[in-house]
């Protein structure tokens, strides 16, 4: 008997709604996967020290972790209008950010790399102190005044108005208006040692979990609402009707292509290492 996968990704909706057939067994002749929930900045060392067989990772790690891991084509988050966001507690103009402090999630997510992208341009004198807080943390921080501006994620875009705040930019908005691309943000990444016959019947399985959540999304209804962190049921359906689409599906030729323009992009302003040759062979094949 083949021990079961190891597998980790975060508790928001998206991923559970996505994940739950599989993780829970219901899907009869599929590799048995033994999860673990965390969130993604701790999935993010996981896979930096190759410690699991499949995890949920920010796009921004994947250059790290190429040796080790190849790109699913499926389960992980793109989309339109779906990107991180710069909040602020008045309203301002993406120049007055010049050497603000600024709390991010943090350095090593996708959403980093597009507030870098677009600072880059926007912002062409600097910000100042980055500073990395919880997700949870950056809202309260911008509103008291601890720092200037906070780049959110997840459902802070629902939300940040309850707060009393406001968005200086939509990352997602400034990127597919400069690329004409879905954002990458979360990207599902297995073990290139488990070899492509397996890599493909995870593939398999991934795709054939997300189509029962879609067939039946009341069977996992209380499954995502447990694991939902306390977020109220309306922003959790929100929360899956952006991040879960055709990309979660299949990247697709455009997926794909979002994908290397993200790391090339950051490459060249040297946020990230280049992307090997034929890095993401293996995604296009499975």
């Amino acid at each position: 008997m083949t021990s079961p996968l190891t597998l980790a990704h975060s508790p928001c909706p998206n991923d559970t709604f996505v994940f739950h057939a599989w993780t829970e067994g219901l899907l009869p002749g599929a590799p048995e996967p033994r999860l673990t929930f965390a969130d993604i900045d701790i999935t993010n060392g996981m896979a930096e020290r190759a410690e699991l067989d499949v995890l949920k990772i920010s796009y921004g790690v994947l250059p790290h972790v190429l040796e080790d891991y190849a790109l699913l084509p499926c389960g992980g988050a793109l989309g339109h209008g779906c990107g991180p966001l710069v909040l602020s507690a008045e309203p301002r103009e993406p120049a007055a950010l010049t050497g603000a402090r600024i709390a991010v999630p943090s350095t090593g997510s996708t959403a980093y790399l597009l507030f870098r992208l677009w600072a880059a341009d926007a912002v062409p004198d600097g910000v100042g102190d980055i500073v990395v807080l919880p997700f949870h943390e950056i809202m309260p921080a911008v509103r008291d005044g601890r720092v200037d501006a906070g780049l959110v994620i997840h459902e802070a875009r629902f939300t940040y108005r309850r707060h009393g705040l406001h968005s200086v930019a939509d990352m997602g908005e400034e990127w597919e208006k400069r690329t004409g691309l879905p954002i990458p943000l979360g990207a599902i990444v297995a073990r290139r040692s488990l070899g492509e016959p397996l890599l493909h019947e995870i593939a398999g399985a991934v795709r054939a979990s997300l189509r029962a959540a879609r067939h039946d999304p009341e069977a996992s209804r209380d499954y995502v609402l447990r694991h939902a962190q306390e977020m109220e049921p309306d922003v959790v359906d929100q929360h899956i009707d952006l991040y879960v689409n055709e990309f979660t599906a299949d990247l697709g030729q455009d997926g794909l292509r979002a994908v290397r323009t993200l790391l090339d992009s950051s490459a060249r302003l040297g946020l990230l290492p280049p992307l090997p040759d034929g890095a993401l062979d293996v995604t296009a094949r499975l």
